[in-house]
């Protein structure tokens, strides 16, 4: 790809961009949020048309008109947000748009789902049934499924798009297995990750955007130091340093509190409580019972044992309604699925839990719910600074901003904050640190999930370790290291 630019309204997003991968290479895409990176895949794939550059494919220029022509070419893309269509099965999603057909041009189901079973097999997941319905899948689950789909097509370069993401330490080894077959095979990778640790181990060359331009390419991945990737991505050096926790003076009051609490199948009984000013971590891998906990306390799921308390008043069991209305917020691992109205402006998103505040008799009073809105994002720093600005505009890092001030205005006393940082490059990851812990400094209870353990010990004060759905630790965070949760969320055993 060469001097590629590309445009949209009020927006330059790809400044005479230029990317040259190889045969059997992973070629590592970096930069912020906003440097142009989903403009510049979008383009291999043919989903956005270029302004002005040429691409050129095994040495013959060519015009990539569509997503089916990039396709055709070999060139298959997998993006973050997953494009799986839920109500259909595995296979079907495999081989959605070419379908393998009888002469009559019926699809031979049977073959589909043999096909992808073999897809799957290669992928090491030969568990995923190809006639599951992609909707009752993990994230995890669908983006293998994701994954199988590229595979079957004739593919010479795949981009990834964050695939590690949704996936524990155990399926990050597999993908990387994966990327090692293909790579071997002579089919090139175009792989992108906010994750500079996974840049080091799987990358052989790197190039780094910044505000729709290319400020280094092929550099070599493992060599360049992380200050000097970092520099180029930001313009400035950041420091990986979490903000400093307080010193406690005295001990806080218990905020929530959590008896017993358990789900059949998911996870074992778990006691714990959260002080006013505490965040409290939970640490394991994907399906450790980490986020079914954080549910479970929300109320979108309904424990088998146990009771959850805000203030020392029991919770009714199974009801959101009931935990936001004692004062709990929880920000989604999926935002954009879950938590956001992509439709909708900043201030619908930040309102949305409280709307009662601005109607009076049946009318909403739209001025009243602008200046509330506009006041709590100013508060989280938000970025640009517009409550009309439509929330999908926004980067993933100043969205997920928009679900904490959604809690902020709602008063809440309790946060619960799964993957916080998914899909958040290195910058905005340092300011959601410090929003998150200046709400705690401001007596909020903080409970938080994370796949990154430095980031869970880097923000919690105290941690709970998970595996197989049973606390197998709790100490504070301080007394932690990152291997020492490593081997406690893979051979630990309960400890009291």
């Amino acid at each position: 790809m060469s001097g590629i630019t590309k445009s949209f309204p009020g927006v330059r997003a790809l400044d005479g961009v230029d990317l040259e991968v190889t045969p059997g290479e992973v070629h590592c895409l970096l930069g912020q949020n906003g440097a142009g990176k989903s403009t510049l895949i979008k383009v291999l794939a043919g989903a956005h048309q270029p302004d002005g550059g040429e691409i050129t494919w095994c040495g013959e220029r060519v015009t990539l008109k569509s997503p089916i022509a990039a396709m055709n070419l070999g060139i298959a893309t997998i993006y973050q947000e997953l494009d799986l269509v839920e109500g259909l099965s595995v296979a079907e999603n495999v081989y959605l748009g070419h379908e393998p057909t009888t002469a009559a041009f019926v699809v031979r189901g049977r073959a589909a789902r043999a096909e992808a079973g073999r897809l799957l097999e290669r992928l090491g997941h030969s568990e995923i049934d190809p006639a599951t319905l992609v909707g009752d899948l993990s994230a995890a689950h669908q983006q293998i499924v994701s994954m199988a789909r590229a595979l079957s097509h004739d593919v010479r370069l795949i981009v990834m798009d964050e695939p590690s993401a949704a996936l524990d330490p155990d399926e990050v080894d597999n993908l990387f297995r994966i990327v090692a077959d293909l790579t071997a095979d002579g089919v090139a990778v175009v792989y992108i990750s906010h994750r500079l640790e996974e840049i080091r181990r799987i990358g052989d060359r790197v190039t780094v955007l910044k505000d729709g331009r290319a400020v280094a390419g092929g550099l070599p991945a493992k060599e360049t130091p992380t200050r000097e990737v970092v520099s180029l991505m930001t313009g400035r050096n950041v420091e990986y340093v979490f903000p400093r926790r307080p010193v406690e003076a005295t001990r806080r009051a218990a905020v929530l509190t959590v008896e017993g609490l358990s789900r059949e199948g998911e996870f074992t009984p778990v006691d714990f409580e959260v002080r006013a000013g505490e965040i409290v971590g939970l640490a394991g891998l994907v399906g450790s019972g980490r986020s079914e906990i954080l549910e479970t306390v929300y109320g979108a799921r309904k424990a088998t044992t146990g009771r959850v308390l805000v203030d020392g008043s029991p919770l009714r069991g199974g009801s959101v309604r009931a935990a936001v209305k004692a004062g709990i917020g929880l920000a989604p691992e999926e935002r954009k699925a879950q938590a956001l109205l992509m439709l909708e402006s900043v201030t619908r998103n930040v309102s949305v839990s409280s709307m009662s505040r601005f109607s009076r008799g049946g009318w909403l009073d739209r001025g009243r719910e602008r200046k509330a809105a506009q006041e709590a994002t100013r508060e989280l720093s938000l970025r640009p600074d517009n409550p009309d600005a439509y929330i999908r505009t926004l980067s993933g890092g100043n969205q997920q901003k928009a679900v904490l001030a959604r809690w902020l205005l709602r008063g809440c006393r309790v946060l619960l904050l799964d993957e916080p940082t998914r899909g958040v490059d290195v910058g905005a990851r340092a300011e959601l640190y410090a929003v998150i812990r200046r709400l705690a400094d401001d007596g909020l209870a903080v409970l938080l999930v994370s796949s990154e353990v430095p980031e869970v010990l880097g923000l919690a004060d105290r941690v709970l370790v998970l595996r197989e759905g049973t606390v197998v630790h709790t100490a504070p965070a301080a007394e932690l290291d990152e291997h020492r949760v490593l081997d406690l969320v893979m051979e630990g055993s309960p400890t009291s």
